[in-house]
């Protein structure tokens, strides 16, 4: 017999379409799991509406817009499960039955509550709804008994808190889920235009979307290292915005051969650009390729969500079987 492959979930609040941030940070290590793992990846219209409740009717067109992404750039929905976490109900109930049982000093002490209200001050983020966001998490998490979780070492916190809440569940009723595992994964710090993070929230972002022409409008005009004022002046990649794109996608021998011209001036800064704009945009190619057909046919889009929603529905539903069986419902 087959060994039972273990189960991964992660998941993309529905904020707009994906950049080129999402690609180097999580698609690309999505895409080599789903050929690995029994693959759960939701999008998270709930943990959307925690910040945009004020704007909620968005959420519907970016879920499209998220799900277009997804299907362009190669996750394969017979690989796997491609869905929407608010057409599951049953992550609402295990969130609400985790919320019994979580201490509340536990969740003020969440580090990403405060710095989310920092990074956002234009949103009233002072809810109970996203107070308790790493609860709901934890439900999308072990609602599908997923073992393993791939996430950046920003979010590994949440991912510790998530295992506490398993053992408290499992202490104080009975074993039900298993503890999540962390897989660490590399997410590149991906500069965007302005030598800012890359975020659609900076107006900053090159999107998976752009064309060629637009990506190499952006890239062209980055900003770089500030000591190459001019032509002849050396700079220094590690200070360079534009290299970070280098470190995400490039080769390493090119890599190198572009920190040696930078370092001795013999390369100019569009020199250097140009050799990442062409490395992106022939990575970027079969996607375009794909959302062409899916862009044809927006219903097909909806149909794979709902053909996802329906796998995770009938396995939340067992799972939510054991846990009101173990609590005593």
């Amino acid at each position: 017999m087959e060994k039972k492959k273990k189960t991964v979930l992660s998941g993309m609040r529905p904020t707009g379409s994906l950049h080129l941030g999402h690609l180097a940070g999580a698609l690309r290590n999505w895409l080599k799991l789903q050929d690995q793992y029994y693959c759960f990846y939701t999008i998270v219209t709930w943990h959307a509406l925690s910040s945009e409740y004020q704007n909620s009717k968005v959420i519907k067109e970016y879920t499209y817009e998220i799900a277009l992404d997804w299907l362009s750039i190669g996750l394969d929905p017979a690989k796997s499960v491609l869905f929407v976490q608010s057409e599951v109900k049953e992550h609402a109930e295990l969130y609400l039955l985790l919320s019994m049982i979580i201490p509340l000093p536990r969740l003020q002490r969440v580090p990403t509550f405060k710095e989310m209200q920092r990074e956002l001050p234009d949103k009233d983020l002072n809810t109970y709804g996203f107070l308790g966001y790493p609860v709901l998490q934890t439900a999308d998490i072990i609602i599908y008994k997923a073992e393993i979780v791939p996430v950046g070492e920003d979010q590994a916190f949440h991912l510790e808190l998530a295992r506490e809440i398993v053992r408290r569940f499992n202490h104080l009723f009975e074993p039900v889920f298993p503890e999540p595992q962390i897989l660490l994964t590399e997410v590149p710090k991906l500069a965007g235009t302005d030598g800012r993070k890359m975020s659609k929230s900076y107006g900053n972002a090159i999107l998976l979307k752009d064309s060629p022409d637009l990506i190499r409008q952006k890239i062209a005009t980055m900003t770089t290292d500030t000591r190459r004022k001019r032509r002849n002046d050396p700079g220094e990649p590690e200070d360079c915005p534009a290299f970070t794109l280098h470190k995400a996608f490039g080769a390493k021998e090119q890599r190198e051969e572009l920190v040696q011209g930078c370092r001795t001036a013999t390369i100019g800064c569009l020199d250097c650009k140009n050799v990442v704009i062409e490395t992106i945009n022939r990575y970027l190619t079969p996607y375009w390729e794909r959302r062409k057909k899916f862009e044809k046919n927006p219903q097909l889009v909806w149909d794979i969500l709902e053909e996802g929603n329906k796998k995770a529905r009938n396995v939340a539903q067992k799972t939510m079987e054991e846990a009101r069986t173990a609590i005593g419902f």
